[in-house]
């Protein structure tokens, strides 16, 4: 038998391994090896993605981990059966809930119990005496591990091995001990043992390596290391042998509580979906809808997938009956069963749905179904699935979180040697904000103020590029659970999160599907929360009870809001680029908002597909088919293909693919981007298009659409669920704009726009915004009524330094009487001297008469550190205090609340700059007409399709301006157009029908006022 390698840690053993299980598996594969086992510390996290390489290359992979064993050596752990795989699943959670994140600890007695299945390899440390209960708990599984790696240690190690193996009647077990798959990836182990230990590579000492031994070999190689004990070689082969278990054995079960007494999981889910469909269509069922029902049933039975679809169902269910607003979005809007059921809002007989997009027979995936709560409530939705299902059956996905290059750098840097300083602004001077036409990373450094040519610089970004994709930490994912009908920990090993009464699996939520794990994501989605107070809000108010159904339908008015780009804060549309898109497209029914919401995304943009569709809405082009087959696809969108369904669908009729190779398609298009290499399947694709008479140029702009795709995902089943949200959104902001911007900020953090940008659009609306008040304002927004309808009262949550508690404080004591003065106010809460000068600086004691500096004067005059006099006065004679300027006001409450209710940074600027019109003069001029203003930094985004170009928002208090940057001007202005608060330019106005923006030419700095804001902008790639 070949040569196989007992002891191999990937990445996964995080911060020690140098290599992904892939290149392991793929090197090991190419070097003859008969097989390989992956034993990464304390945790099973890479082994499916190594089976999944491993099946790939026909190559044997042994599952297994080393575990750290409390005041002992560690050991590794090889499983042989299922029966010790559920073994070492319990081992690795006990482990890690005996000790704290990040860390594990078995105790020797619980492994010394014994466990079916287990092969157990002792590393260097053991002794016959420490060791003499595993000898006794695993007679004939049991070796001696021995790694020789050229250094003076190895005498000394083979004679300890040899003793210990003739003491405990266990073989020498031969390993090269690997940590990466070639040896050039030695340094960086080095690199990565030094941030696990956080020092430099001067202070790590022995931890280092002496060489770079530790990679994959050959059997070649590991003979001649071993010529003197052939048979520790042969061991690891017989060992190997034993080791037949594959995750393909697990046996992944749902859970039964969704199933009642007398009835099997098939007959209840047609029974809810019999129901679902009488309550979605009373006036009788389509047939079509009938014809699709029954056909995904089959594929559902077929598949055994029917819990899975209750599971969802019984959550989403619970939800409802809490009044918690929820919406399923993704590929389950394809599926009339999930339509019936009521999991997603989306009516197929409305849409040509893929639904083989959400589950293949051909693939053999289980589906994904993605449900948003609101974010306010979700964790309700969480503790139901574990009282529901048990803490036993349920736990959160795992989600490793993989270096970038600018946390590579942040952690390479402090290796060799760099400063805190050095290495924030190394990291800060490489990202894509820096980056510009012609700009040189040279030139980048000699701007940050470091040394381009200094080694421990171009040591840290050579070495931080190497680091990039590896493994850095653990997170959780943001809400998929797993929930199954047996002990998780007998599938997988189950670990606690760093968030209190939270477990999570050990595997990222990307590699489930390759073990048939089922996974319900319970999403959080601000807009959610959002609608839902504001529901609440215009109940209080006007009297009205709405919900998601109840919101009038096609409203003229929200459409033509649309169409002036009247968007801030309406949810997916309200961003620069779907701004100036709407003007264009001019959305007039529910289906362009469909259209709308997708249309701006990668996959059209890449394809070439906006402006074809555009010409054609306009009826600048006529609409025209490459090929008769593709009007039923394409019809609803004037022959041009915008969505992942309608491209899959163009495979199947105009490709030969079957439904399921179509989707694959896709899915081999993501792996063609990250990895640079055509795809046989692409290729397929168009070969089938040019036989049936699609010209090559149309197919290659496919291949490219299908090639945006698959990175940046956006079917017609999601858009259609997102705009069902963004006409609700649209409507609630038309009639109801005080509710609904007070919502918005009550939400935070959320969407693309700042509380300040929110409160400011209300403000242009008409809608009055009341400052921040201790006699008034709650924690939340609020609305007041006001002569022409209600107006919003500011809430102390945007007060930076008061915390919610100091906040309710505030609120209970003035429930049960108003405060007379601040010294009443100050007795009464016993908030902190920090708190109250706090509520000054907000100016939020002006209903006792007092402006700021008056309020912390008084605050200062207070007995404070007394507690017998807490909250009464000095009797001491107030001086005369200088007023604050305008400017000083605007700058104390911009740093203090965000925002400023009163007046707008830029009245002031055009006060001492009458010359400069407003942002919404500048809305009012013709394209091509030249123009200097300013304005304050709102926004700036580079998505990664612009080809370098940043697009950026300025606001004043009378408009938004969108600018278009081009990477010249960007590279010549970057420092300033990235740090300004405050930001002149000069440019030329580019209108698009109704769309307008500014194309810069150049920035100049705003420097005539006395404003030294501490505004932040949102900046977004």
């Amino acid at each position: 038998m070949a040569w196989i390698e007992l002891c191999c840690q990937s990445a996964f053993s995080l911060l020690q391994g140098a290599s992904l299980p892939e290149d392991l598996i793929e090197t090991a594969a190419a070097a003859g090896l008969g097989g390989l086992a992956i034993v990464d510390r304390d945790g099973v996290y890479g082994l499916p993605r190594a089976w999944r390489a491993a099946r790939a290359h026909d190559l044997q992979l042994i599952c297994g981990a080393t575990l750290t064993v409390e005041d002992q050596p560690s050991v590794v752990a090889l499983v042989e059966d299922l029966s010790g795989w559920g073994a070492l699943c319990r081992w690795l959670t006990r482990a890690h809930h005996r000790a704290a994140k990040g860390q594990a600890s078995l105790e020797l007695s619980h492994l010394a119990a014994g466990a079916p299945g287990i092969t157990l390899l002792l590393r260097p440390g053991w002794t016959p005496q420490t060791a003499a209960a595993l000898a006794r708990a695993y007679p004939g599984r049991l070796g001696v591990l021995l790694s020789r790696q050229l250094g003076p240690g190895d005498a000394r190690a083979t004679e300890g091995a040899l003793r210990l193996s003739r003491a405990l009647g266990a073989p020498v077990v031969a390993t090269n001990e690997v940590l990466y798959h070639s040896r050039d990836r030695s340094r960086v182990a080095d690199v990565l043992t030094c941030i696990r230990r956080g020092c430099t590579l001067e202070q790590g000492g022995h931890a280092l390596a002496a060489n770079a031994e530790r990679s994959l070999i050959t059997e070649h190689e590991i003979r001649v290391k071993f010529a003197d004990l052939p048979q520790a070689v042969d061991a690891a082969a017989a060992i190997a042998a034993r080791c037949t278990f594959s995750l393909a054995e697990l046996r992944y079960r749902y859970p039964h509580e969704v199933v009642p007494a007398g009835q099997t999981p098939m007959s209840w889910l047609r029974h809810l979906t019999e129901q679902g469909l009488e309550r979605r269509y009373p006036g009788g069922l389509p047939a079509q809808v009938r014809e699709r029902c029954e056909h995904e049933l089959a594929i559902i039975e077929r598949l055994q997938y029917p819990s899975y679809f209750l599971t969802v169902h019984d959550i989403v269910a619970f939800a409802r009956s809490r009044g918690i607003l929820c919406q399923g979005r993704g590929s389950a809007a394809n599926s009339a069963v999930c339509y019936a059921l009521g999991i997603t809002a989306v009516d197929p007989s409305r849409a040509s749905l893929l639904f083989e997009r959400f589950i293949s027979e051909e693939r053999g995936e289980p589906p994904d179904i993605d449900v948003d709560f609101e974010h306010t409530r979700r964790e309700e939705v969480l503790q139901y699935v574990y009282e529901r299902y048990g803490r036993d059956r349920a736990a959160l996905v795992n989600e490793v979180i993989s270096y970038r290059l600018r946390s590579a750098i942040r952690d390479v840097g402090k290796v060799f040697g760099l400063s805190l300083d050095q290495v924030d602004r190394l990291a800060k001077c490489t990202d894509r904000w820096s980056a510009g036409q012609g700009v040189e990373l040279r030139d980048l450094i000699l701007e940050a103020g470091l040394d381009p040519d200094d080694h421990s610089v171009r040591h840290t970004l050579a070495y931080a590029g190497a680091l990039k994709g590896l493994p850095r930490h653990l997170s959780i994912h943001v809400g998929g659970f797993v929930i199954a009908d047996e002990p998780l920990t007998s599938l997988v090993p189950v670990e606690p999160a760093a968030m209190s009464g939270r477990t999570v699996i050990q595997w990222d939520k990307d590699d489930i599907d390759i073990v048939g794990f089922v996974k319900v994501d319970c999403l959080a989605l601000g807009m959610l929360s959002a609608i839902r107070e504001t529901f609440d809000l215009v109940y209080q108010t006007h009297g009205l009870d709405l919900d998601l159904a109840t919101v009038p339908a096609e409203d003229p008015e929200v459409y033509e809001m649309f169409c002036r780009a009247d968007t801030v804060g309406v949810f997916q549309i309200e961003s620069r680029a779907q701004m100036s898109m709407l003007p264009r497209l001019r959305p007039r029914c529910f289906y362009d908002l469909v259209i709308e919401v997708a249309i701006v995304r990668p996959g059209p943009i890449q394809g070439g597909m906006v402006h074809p569709y555009l010409r054609r809405r306009s009826g600048d082009e006529p609409v025209t088919y490459a090929h008769p087959a593709l009007r039923p696809v394409l019809e609803r969108t004037l022959g041009v293909p915008l969505f992942q369904e309608q491209v899959m669908q163009m495979a199947v009729d105009v490709g030969g693919f079957t439904p399921g190779q179509a989707d694959e398609l896709r899915r081999a298009m993501a792996a063609w981007r990250k990895r640079g290499s055509m795809n046989a399947m692409a290729e397929r694709l168009v070969q089938g298009m040019l036989a049936r008479g699609i010209s090559e140029e149309y197919a290659q702009r496919i291949f490219q659409q299908i090639h945006g795709f698959g990175e940046y995902g956006f079917p017609e089943s999601h858009a259609a669920s997102f705009a069902l949200l963004v006409y609700v959104s649209g409507w609630l902001k038309c009639h109801h704009p005080a509710a609904f911007a007070a919502a918005l900020v009550n939400s935070q953090p959320m969407g693309f726009y700042s509380p300040r940008a929110l409160l400011l659009d209300a403000q242009r609306h008409g809608v009055e915004v009341r400052p921040i008040c201790v006699q008034r304002s709650a924690w939340d927004c609020t609305l007041e009524p006001c002569s022409d309808g209600w107006a919003i009262r500011v809430g102390l949550r945007l007060i930076k330094g008061l915390a919610q508690e100091q906040a309710a404080r505030l609120t209970q004591a003035r429930d049960r009487a108003p405060f007379r003065d601040l010294a009443d106010l100050a007795r009464r809460t016993a908030l902190p001297q920090d708190a109250l000068q706090a509520l000054a600086e907000a100016n939020a004691f002006a209903a006792f008469g007092l402006d700021r500096r008056r309020a912390a004067w008084e605050l200062q005059g207070l007995w404070a550190s007394l507690p017998l006099f807490a909250g009464l006065r000095r009797n001491e004679p107030a001086p005369p205090l200088p007023p604050e300027t305008p400017a000083q006001a605007i700058d104390t409450d911009y740093r203090r609340v965000g925002l400023s209710v009163d007046k707008h940074p830029m009245q002031l600027v055009r006060q001492a700059r009458p010359e400069l019109p407003s942002l919404a003069q500048v809305g009012e001029l013709d394209g091509g007409q030249r123009v200097r203003c300013a304005g304050l930094v709102t926004s700036r985004q580079r998505p990664g399709t612009s080809k370098g170009v940043v697009f950026m928002t300025l606001e004043d208090e009378t408009a938004l301006l969108n600018l278009v940057v081009w990477p010249k001007i960007w590279s010549e202005h970057r420092r300033l157009a990235r740090g300004a608060v405050l930001l002149g330019v000069e440019g030329v106005v580019q209108r698009q029908g109704r769309a307008l923006s500014l194309r810069v030419e150049r920035f100049w700095p705003v420097e005539s006022t006395d404003l030294e804001l501490q505004a932040c902008s949102r900046d977004f790639h």
